[in-house]
């Protein structure tokens, strides 16, 4: 048995932008400063990862959980603005029709990832889903990827994992798993150099290529 394990945010979605913009604003609300591109090395890490940093780095009062509602809800708003990566679906149903078994394994939470598949009726598609709320070790961290593999019943070295964001390139490679990496321009500066192959868009992408990673 043979797996796709697709990243959601750049990967699926056109996501960053907004996050990225969404978690700025919340920061300077709060009396909190960041560089885009500080703030972008935290691509494809959990929100809790991220806003427990935030929250010792500049002091924050509200607590964590807080943080993350407040983020979460507001993108929830704005999920209209959301679409999908140019010639994902395409790629998707390809995959699908060969026989892939795919999964979606996001950093992003529970509420807005099910937000997500159910806008572009993804579901029927992917065997297994899993957000970064379930998870104890976000990304670089292996555990996300090996709990998808685990759940879907396919060996890591079978697992192609698709990702935008250095650490889930990281987190793809520790996991044992051959990694194809999109570089999204709208996901910010990220390192994919460890990636076993980088892509600018999914038409680059093709059967062969995918039968080829898995030898």
């Amino acid at each position: 048995m043979k797996a796709i394990i697709f990243d959601m945010d750049g990967v699926i979605i056109n996501s960053e932008p907004l996050h990225f913009k969404i978690e700025k604003e919340l920061l300077e609300e709060l009396g909190g400063n960041i560089s885009d591109e500080e703030l972008q090395s935290f691509a494809g890490t959990t929100d809790y990862n991220m806003w427990s940093k935030f929250k010792e780095m500049f002091k924050l009062k509200p607590s964590v959980e807080e943080l993350i509602e407040a983020k979460k809800e507001r993108f929830m708003k704005r999920i209209d603005e959301v679409e999908l990566v140019d010639n994902f679906m395409d790629f998707m149903l390809s995959a699908y029709e060969e026989g892939y078994i795919l999964a979606i394994a996001s950093s992003n939470n529970r509420r807005i990832v099910n937000a997500v598949v159910e806008k572009f009726q993804l579901g029927k598609y992917m065997k297994f889903i899993i957000s970064g709320e379930e998870v104890n070790k976000g990304k670089p961290d292996p555990e996300i990827f090996l709990t998808a593999a685990k759940k879907i019943n396919v060996d890591p070295s079978n697992c192609i994992v698709i990702e935008d964001a250095t650490n889930g390139v990281k987190a793809a490679k520790a996991a044992g798993m051959n990694c194809i990496a999109l570089k999204n321009l709208d996901s910010g500066n990220q390192d994919l150099s460890e990636a076993d192959l980088i892509i600018e868009d999914f038409k680059e992408l093709n059967l062969d290529i995918l039968e080829n990673l898995l030898k």
